[in-house]
């Protein structure tokens, strides 16, 4: 008797369990940063080519694949990228190359939306997928503004009528799945702010510009303008990661510079947050005799999920896990390039836990963060029988 297409993916990801988790472990110790993600490009598209999908190479790193016949056509992105981050983890596995480690849990992703293909192929086999599955392993999410708009202008979402991912979670036990209809994540952008003057000596601020004064001014002033010209629910916020200006104590600075992030739950307010913050930085510097110059970059939109899409996420958690794996999350401050796909196709996102129940609650975009490498056969089973259940055939 022929297995259920949901029970296929089961029994097809357990078979290849152990060689996902080594295949995890394999590209944890080989991380790869934004567009350089050759090899890991190579182990995939080796993989899944043999497993009957039809491979596209990417321009530059990263790849399409896709399996099935048909008009329809859902997606499933994972993202590939590292990060350059120390690996402190001590792990046999722990990264071979010197300031970059997978900190975010993409080797995650990539191999869970691997295990995925595997599984799919065989119910393509079977003649149990009436319609196209589309796999995009995407490179450089971790740079501003994300590779996803390399995918988009490549075609990659053409035809898809829905687009599904699953993000690792450490503050989720593995074994449960964070899901929320509506916003997710924020929009992100960067900021920089030069600062120029004149300089001078200290007992003489009256003679130059008082720069590092200004600075300051900036650091403080700029969120507190944002919160009275901006709604408030929109979530606005800045924070400061470089500030430098000057060498010694007793000279005032020709030049100086502020950095760090613009993070806004909102997306309508995303748009009109840059002309603000421009013509704030210019008001706030005015009075003290300095010039601002401002770098400002629009990062990625908030990744906001589509009610229905994530009802079919949700309908996945329940057959994969049980009806006690989903639990709510909040929307986070941080930055997604997948944003891109949903504003041109319905979709969402999931949050895959990845915390041993009772363990270490980790943090991502940290050396030291560990995974419960369950959740890569877990991840696996979720975005297949997605897939499923976006096309109507799970269960059947």
């Amino acid at each position: 008797m022929s297995l259920e297409p949901s029970t296929l993916i089961a029994s097809v990801v357990d078979k290849y369990d152990a060689e996902l988790v080594e295949m995890r472990r394999d590209l944890h110790a080989h991380p790869e940063l934004s567009w350089a993600e050759t090899r890991t490009t190579d182990i995939v598209a080796a993989t899944i080519e043999a497993a009957g999908w039809r491979v596209t190479r990417l321009e530059r790193t990263g790849l399409v694949a896709e399996i099935g016949q048909g008009e329809r056509v859902v997606g499933l992105r994972a993202d590939m990228d590292a990060l350059p981050v120390k690996d402190v983890t001590g792990d046999p596995w722990a990264s071979t190359v010197p300031g970059v480690a997978h900190a975010c849990g993409h080797d995650v992703h990539t191999i869970a939306l691997t295990g995925a293909a595997l599984a799919l192929a065989e119910v393509a086999d079977r003649g149990a997928l009436p319609g196209r599955v589309r796999l995009l392993f995407q490179p450089a999410e971790e740079v501003m503004p994300g590779g996803a708009i390399d995918l988009i202008a490549q075609g990659a979402i053409s035809g898809v009528e829905r687009v599904f991912a699953l993000h690792c979670d450490p503050g989720v036990d593995v074994g449960q799945v964070g899901l929320r209809t509506g916003p997710l994540t924020s929009a992100a952008d960067r900021l920089e702010v030069r600062l120029q003057g004149t300089g001078g000596h200290t007992s003489r601020p009256h003679l130059t510009g008082d720069l590092t004064f200004a600075l300051a001014k900036v650091t403080t002033e700029l969120p507190a303008v944002l919160s009275r010209r901006m709604d408030p629910r929109a979530g606005v916020s800045v924070v400061w990661g470089v500030v430098q200006a000057g060498s010694a104590p007793n000279v005032i600075p020709d030049h100086g510079i502020v950095g760090g992030t613009v993070r806004i739950l909102d997306a309508v307010a995303w748009s009109e947050c840059e002309t603000i913050i421009r013509e704030a930085v210019i008001d706030i510097v005015r009075p003290y005799g300095v010039t601002a110059t401002l770098d400002y970059q629009q990062g990625v939109p908030p990744v906001v999920n589509e009610a229905r899409s994530n009802e079919i996420l949700a309908a996945a958690v329940h057959d994969v896990l049980g009806p006690g794996a989903r639990v709510g999350v909040p929307q986070s401050l941080g930055g997604e390039d997948f944003g891109w796909y949903l504003d041109r196709v319905p979709g969402a996102m999931m949050r895959l836990g990845t915390r041993t129940p009772g363990g270490a609650t980790y943090d991502l975009h940290q050396g030291n963060l560990r995974v419960d490498e369950r959740a890569v056969g877990i991840g696996a089973r979720l975005l297949a029988g997605t897939a499923l259940h976006a096309l109507g055939v799970a269960g059947r």
